[in-house]
C-alpha cells in the first residue's frame, strides 16, 4: 500500500472508530433514564452495556479471524452496514427487549471497527511508526469517550435517549473511502470454525449470567463449557482459536493483564454516572460534563503516548498507564460521593492512564505474534479487552443492587452513604495492581533486552 494511502487511512480509521466509541459512551449517561423508563434494576439495565460489550467483543474476534481469509475492505463495509441497521431499529424501540435487540445488532457490526482498524495499523504501518498510528487511534477513542457523554446527555435531556441511535448513521460515509484507499487483497479462503466460535460465545454468556444474576449453579456449567472449548480447540484441524496462540506465554499473559486491568476502567465509567445521579443528583447533561475533561485530556495524551512509545518502547508506557490507573482508583476509594469537581479531577488521571494502556498494550502484544496469526491474535486481544469490561461491569452492577454495606475496605473514606462506591473502587485498585504484576513478570525482561539492543 502506498505511503499516501496510509496517511489518508489514519484519519479515516479515526473517523470510523469515533462513531463506534461514542455509540457506547453516549448510552452510559442515559442508563439512569432507561432504568427509570422501563422500571428495571441497575443489574438489569447493565445489559444495555454488558450485553452489547459481549457481542461487540465476540464480533471483534470473528472479524479478526475473517481478516486472515478475506479482504479487510469488504469486512469493514459489512460491519458498518450491520452497525447502522441496529441503529435504525434502536431509534424505533419502544420496549426493553426491542432496545436490547437493536443494541446487539449494533454490536455485531460495531465490533468489526476497532478490530479491523487495529489490524490495518499493525499490518500496514511500518514498525517505527506503529506507535504513532495506534496513539492517534487511542486519542480518537479518548475524544469519543469524552464527547460521547456530553453529546449523550444533551440529546437525552433535549429529546429522548432513543435519538442517540441516529448519530451512528454518519459512519456509512466511510464505506466509499475504505474501498478506494485500502489495497486489493487476495481471498485466501478457508473455513470459519463456527462451532468453536459459538462454544466460546455460549461459555462467556453462561459466566456473565451467573455473575449478573447470582445463579451460582451455572458456574460448574461454565467450567464444563470451558473444558469443551479447550477440547474442541485441540481436536479440530483449523479451530477458531489456534492452540499455539494460548501456548504463547507472552501473548497469554498480555491478555490476562489486559483483562484484570482494562475491565476496571469500563466498570468505573459504568459506575460513575450511577454514583453521580445517586449521591449528587446530577442530570444526564451534568454527568456528561463531569466526564468530559478527563476524556479530552486523554485525547491529547493518547497521541503523545504513541510518540513516546516509538522512542522508548511501548512497555514503559504500559507501566506508566497502569500506575496512573492504580492512583486514580485509590483516590476514588477515598473520595467517592464527594463533590463533582473532585470526581472530575480523579477521572483526569484515570482517562490518561487508560489512553496510555490502550495504545501501548496493543502494540506490545502485537509484536509477540507471528504474521500469520495477527488477525485472530488481535481479534482475541480485542475480545479480551471488551469482555473484561462486560464481566467487571456486571459484577459492579450487581453489587450496586444491594444496600450500602456497613464495612469499608478503605477505612479513610469519609462519605458514609457512598461506601459501596468506595469499596468497588478499592477492589478495582487491587485488580489493577494484579495486572501490573502479571505484565511485569511477562515483559520486563523483554524490555531490558530491547533496551540493551538499542
Amino acid at each position: 500500500m502506498s505511503a499516501d494511502n496510509t496517511q489518508k487511512l489514519v484519519p479515516l480509521l479515526s473517523f470510523t472508530i469515533f462513531f463506534s466509541v461514542i455509540n457506547g459512551t453516549m448510552f452510559n449517561v442515559a442508563i439512569p433514564n432507561i432504568s427509570t423508563q422501563f422500571s428495571i434494576l441497575p443489574s438489569q439495565v447493565s445489559w444495555v452495556v454488558t450485553g452489547y460489550t459481549v457481542i461487540f467483543a465476540l464480533s471483534a474476534a470473528i472479524f479478526g479471524k475473517l481478516a486472515d481469509m478475506y479482504p479487510v475492505k469488504n469486512l469493514i463495509s459489512t460491519g458498518l452496514v450491520l452497525f447502522n441497521i441496529g441503529s435504525l431499529l434502536g431509534f424505533l424501540a419502544e420496549w426493553y427487549p426491542m432496545l436490547l435487540t437493536a443494541r446487539y445488532i449494533q454490536a455485531c457490526g460495531a465490533g468489526s471497527i476497532p478490530a479491523l482498524a487495529m489490524l490495518v495499523a499493525t499490518r500496514y504501518a511500518p514498525p517505527e511508526k506503529r506507535g504513532k498510528v495506534l496513539g492517534f487511534i487511542a486519542s480518537t477513542v479518548a475524544f469519543g469517550s469524552g464527547i460521547g457523554p456530553v453529546l449523550g446527555g444533551f440529546i437525552t435531556n433535549t429529546w429522548e435517549w432513543n435519538y442517540l441511535f441516529l448519530i451512528s448513521l454518519f459512519s456509512l460515509l466511510a464505506i466509499y473511502f475504505y474501498h478506494k484507499w485500502l489495497p486489493k487483497e487476495e481471498v485466501t479462503g478457508g473455513a470459519l470454525d463456527i462451532k468453536g466460535a459459538l462454544l466460546l460465545a455460549f461459555t462467556i454468556a453462561i459466566f456473565l449470567v451467573a455473575v449478573n444474576q447470582l445463579i451460582f449453579w451455572l458456574l460448574p456449567v461454565g467450567l464444563l463449557m470451558t473444558f469443551l472449548v479447550r477440547h474442541h480447540m485441540i481436536s479440530t484441524e483449523n479451530p477458531f482459536i489456534q492452540p499455539s496462540l494460548i501456548q504463547n506465554r507472552l501473548f497469554r499473559n498480555g491478555l490476562i493483564a489486559a483483562f484484570v486491568t482494562v475491565g476496571t476502567v469500563f466498570a468505573t465509567l459504568f459506575m460513575i454516572p450511577i454514583m453521580l445521579r445517586d449521591m449528587n443528583h446530577l442530570s444526564s447533561g451534568e454527568i456528561g460534563l463531569v466526564l468530559f475533561p478527563g476524556a479530552m485530556s486523554a485525547s491529547v495524551m493518547g497521541a503523545i503516548s504513541g510518540r513516546i512509545a516509538d522512542r522508548v518502547g511501548s512497555i514503559p508506557v504500559v507501566y506508566a498507564g497502569m500506575s496512573l490507573l492504580f492512583i486514580s482508583l485509590l483516590l476514588l476509594s477515598f473520595f467517592a460521593g464527594s463533590l463533582p469537581i473532585v470526581i472530575t479531577s480523579i477521572l483526569l488521571i484515570l482517562y490518561i492512564g487508560f489512553s496510555f494502556i490502550q495504545s501501548s498494550l496493543s502494540n506490545t502484544v502485537s509484536r509477540v505474534l507471528p504474521p500469520q496469526q495477527t488477525g485472530i491474535g488481535m481479534g482475541l486481544y480485542n475480545l479480551t479487552f471488551f469482555i473484561s469490561g462486560a464481566f467487571i461491569s456486571a459484577i459492579s452492577g450487581k453489587l450496586l443492587d444491594f444496600n450500602n454495606p456497613s464495612f469499608q475496605l478503605n477505612p479513610l473514606h469519609f462519605v458514609d452513604s457512598a461506601t459501596i462506591y468506595s469499596n468497588i473502587s478499592f477492589s478495582f485498585m487491587i485488580s489493577v495492581m494484579l495486572g501490573l504484576l502479571i505484565f511485569h513478570r511477562a515483559y520486563y525482561k523483554i524490555h531490558l533486552q530491547r533496551k540493551a539492543t538499542n
